[in-house]
């Protein structure tokens, strides 16, 4: 992996805080990674096709001949899944792909013997991120500005970008009840807004900026608890739980990636179309990355990239290897990527003004 932490354009802002904040791929069908600049020339890498496609090509060997690798775990392999979907649903979606990691890993490289894949979901897409620059974590999928500044604070490193809903790019959302009074953005001051997480890029950082380019003055906004601001923010836990509260009457309006709308992860299509509007959509968001601890060494990386890249098509199909049914990942390919691809994202995060007071400490 190459180490490029001092390129961004317009970082300042952002210093060299351990700011972080994302969401995990989610949305309709415009995906998630911004369009094709960002990840390799053309969004390519060894052992896969030109499209980003990945290519069934693993192999079994009695003596591995990929070099010996090591991770935080010594004989464990960690990956960190970010809350976007009740825990319960992760493990049974992600379990195909932390089986084919194992077994890839251990039949190409020199691994410790009995190398052990383990899942862990973390409590907030902070912890997520820390988890990886402290060692306790070795991979994670997250969202795209957590990637983006995890990678910018030394934390992590992006290797791969998602493809889901039928793109690399997705939707960031504000909607409101289709009885409100409320007509546009700027309509918002005064009101209760919901937000999935204050470190998601679909579900807060990108509705905030909305707010905020409508007039209306959000206060400390993200770095700080929203007393300031000239609305009434409240944090729902996820994309869903923000639907949830909108549709329950809690709010007068909420942020949410565009999934919820678009698809069944939340309410069917129809059943949105009974309770919420759309009042305003940001499209061409970056879709989810991959990431990696920063503390690994270039080979160890190289090896969790080349599994992904490697993984069949049915590894993203959940537990029966079938597509379209309820166990399916929401992403069915992966492309190499790097942080360039979110430079969009930290755009956003600047015109915001987040500094290095994020995390607090």
């Amino acid at each position: 992996m190459r180490k490029r932490r001092n390129f961004l354009k317009g970082i300042g802002a952002l210093g060299a805080a351990g700011v972080v904040a994302g969401c995990s791929g989610d949305n309709s069908g415009d995906g998630g990674s911004g369009s094709s600049d960002g990840s390799g020339a053309d969004g390519s890498s060894d052992g896969s096709s030109s499209d980003g496609e990945s290519m069934d090509t693993e192999t079994e060997t009695d003596t591995p001949s990929g070099p010996e690798v090591t991770f935080g775990g010594n004989e464990e392999l960690n990956f960190n899944l970010s809350p976007s979907v009740p825990q319960e649903d992760l493990y049974v979606q992600y379990a195909p792909l932390r089986d084919h990691l194992e077994e890839y890993i251990t039949n190409n490289f020199d691994v410790p013997d009995a190398l052990d894949a383990q899942m862990n979901v973390g409590s907030n897409y902070s912890a997520v991120i820390q988890a990886l620059g402290q060692g306790t974590a070795d991979l994670a999928e997250t969202g795209p500005f957590a990637a983006a500044i995890g990678y910018q604070t030394d934390n992590s490193d992006i290797i791969l970008q998602r493809y889901g809903y039928g793109g690399w790019t997705y939707k960031s959302i504000i909607a409101t009840r289709n009885d409100s009074d409320i007509s546009e953005v700027a309509d918002l001051e005064g009101r209760s807004v919901a937000f999935s997480d204050p470190l998601s890029t679909s579900g807060f950082l990108y509705p905030t900026a909305a707010i905020q380019d409508a007039g209306i003055d959000v206060g400390n906004l993200p770095e700080g608890n929203g007393s300031q601001a000239s609305f009434d923010p409240t944090f729902a836990g996820g994309h869903v739980q923000s639907y949830t509260l909108l549709e329950q009457g809690q709010v007068d309006a909420a942020a949410m990636g565009g999934f919820v709308r678009d698809t069944k992860t939340g309410p069917t299509p129809d059943d949105w179309q009974s309770v919420a509007t759309t009042l305003h959509e940001d499209e061409g968001l970056p879709r989810a990355p991959i990431v990696v601890s920063s503390a690994l060494d270039d080979d160890a990386q190289n090896a969790i990239q080349e599994a992904f890249l490697q993984a069949s098509d049915t590894v993203f199909d959940g537990a029966d290897a079938e597509d379209g049914t309820d166990d399916d990942l929401w992403f069915s390919k992966v492309r190499e990527a790097d942080v360039e691809t979110y430079q969009g994202v930290l755009d956003v995060a600047e015109s915001l003004g987040v500094g290095a007071d994020f995390f607090g400490n």
